[in-house]
């Protein structure tokens, strides 16, 4: 087994590559389209390292880190995808705070005049109708005594060489502190860190049940129980800000809470809303806000052949990544409520990372009915993000959306067991509805569960365990076998 370090990106890429599990390229791709091309067309499969990068020599490019759940839980060193979210849970309830040390392999090359930021980082173009080459895999970090330490995740597009837009959710914690430096009219200090450790990654990428992970958490302490050691944080150069020490570059600089930008040039031009930017985690394409301005003041970045880590939003990979905090928060929500019901959370890739989820629980006793839907309340009172929650059985397999549907086909009543919720939250880019920062959304939850007192006429019945070998060679077994869909796989595994 090979020995791993998940505290640095290079260290995981290095773990990753001794289990034969990183396919590594060392001839040019340009990081216009052609990365954001492979790194689509090899989505869900294995992490991928470009060595040979156009217009920028000595950089590499990492990409599909984690496209498979099986990896990030091998990464994790958990076994299955439940083990994943309980890691996540032990992030929350133990955190281990950050450790503060001085500099760091961050900082080893120092860039603080005559900044170029797109010149001398090699961020990707995503698509063609992209406004050119965005950010969108730059984590942002703020911190403070009221703050604690908050990271996350942001759309920057550096429209000239030193300043950008920087985008955030609205309810988010950025958008709280940046609203109360508005207010005492003060800029917001902050450093962009880029490919720093993984558990960085999927956390930040995550965080959107704030009832469970409120304004004010160290969010790094969460970081540090996942990873198994203190996140290192250094100060930053240029300004009041820390930097995250194991990051490949970091870009230091204030957000200018007194100036508006548009993310676009072109939209700047239409004043439209309409323009678009470039495809969301949710699979709409983005499109440009009004938003803060970003003032760069510093570049830092690792001497020998940094690292840039490609997250593209429309991904399996940016929906891993939430799923870790936010499943958990969720499944200690509901635990905490009513202990014992609910046996696991999963939201599956067809609901991009959060936009839906599925509960499972397990009724022991009559009045557990009374409890389903307040299931639905809690959940979309925890997050505004989720759009569809759906409640099944402890027989379904919630990590299967063949299993999921056919509960839904077959144990929802549309009168009794269909919650629709009128829009009274908002979110971006939901279909059938208008595209935009204030799109309403219509929340909608399935009880696919079976009433307790009829468990017994769903009862799926149970098929044969027989010896194939009796009847056909070892390689007709197998090609049956290769030919069958995962669902059939997984029914055949339910027949006793």
């Amino acid at each position: 087994m090979a020995q791993k370090d998940i505290t640095s990106s290079r260290g995981v890429l290095g773990y990753l590559a001794a289990e034969g599990d990183l396919l590594v390229t060392d001839k040019e791709v340009d990081p216009v389209l052609e990365v954001s091309g492979v790194t689509k067309a090899l989505d869900n499969g294995p992490a991928l390292l470009f060595n040979n990068i156009k217009g920028y020599p000595g950089h590499r490019i990492m990409a599909n880190l984690f496209s498979r759940k099986e990896r990030m839980a091998k990464i994790f060193g958990v076994g299955s995808p439940k083990e994943l979210m309980l890691l996540g849970l032990e992030g929350l309830k133990n955190p281990l705070p950050p450790e503060v040390v001085d500099g760091g392999p961050c900082q080893e090359v120092v860039i603080s005049d005559n900044l170029d930021v797109m010149g001398t980082i090699p961020v990707i173009q995503h698509t063609e109708t992209d406004p050119g080459r965005i950010l969108g895999s730059g984590l942002v970090l703020i911190s403070g005594p009221e703050i604690g330490h908050c990271v996350s995740y942001k759309r920057i597009n550096f429209r000239g060489k030193d300043w950008s837009s920087l985008a955030f959710n609205p309810g988010g914690h950025f958008e709280y502190w940046i609203l109360e430096c508005r207010k005492q009219r003060q800029n917001m200090p902050l450093t962009i860190n880029i490919s720093p450790s993984p558990a960085v990654q999927a956390v930040a990428a995550g965080k959107l049940v704030p009832l469970m992970i409120p304004t004010g958490t160290d969010e790094l302490g969460i970081i540090g129980r996942i990873q198994g050691a203190p996140v290192a944080i250094t100060r930053a150069k240029t300004v009041d800000a820390m930097a995250i020490a194991n990051s490949e570059w970091v870009i230091e600089g204030y957000v200018d809470t007194s100036q508006v930008v548009w993310e676009s040039d072109e939209a700047e031009q239409k004043k439209d809303f309409s323009t678009p930017f470039f495809p969301e985690y949710h699979g709409h394409e983005g499109r440009a806000r009004v938003t803060y301005k970003f003032q760069a003041t510093a570049i830092t970045h690792r001497r020998d052949n940094p690292i840039f880590h490609v997250v593209q939003g429309h991904s399996f990979e940016y929906a891993y990544m939430q799923s870790l905090t936010n499943l958990a928060a969720l499944y200690d929500l509901f635990n905490r409520q009513w202990p014992g019901l609910v046996t696991d959370v999963n939201s599956m890739e067809c609901m991009k990372g959060w936009n839906g989820v599925v509960i499972q629980v397990s009724k022991k006793r009559r009045r557990d009915e009374e409890h389903i839907t307040n299931l639905f309340m809690a959940a979309w009172a925890a997050s505004s993000a989720l759009r569809m929650v759906v409640v099944v059985d402890d027989d379904v397999d919630i990590y299967s959306a063949d299993e999921v549907l056919w509960a839904i086909n077959t144990r929802v009543n549309p009168k009794e067991d269909l919650i629709l919720v009128p829009p009274g939250t908002r979110i971006s880019g939901t279909a059938g509805e208008a595209i935009g920062p204030t799109a309403p959304v219509l929340r909608m939850g399935f009880d696919a569960t079976v009433p307790y007192e009829h468990k017994w006429q769903y009862w799926r019945g149970e098929y044969p365990q027989v010896d194939l070998e009796r009847w056909f060679s070892g390689d007709e077994i197998a090609r049956v076998q290769a030919m069958q869909s995962e669902y059939a796989r997984l029914l055949i595994s339910k027949r006793v």
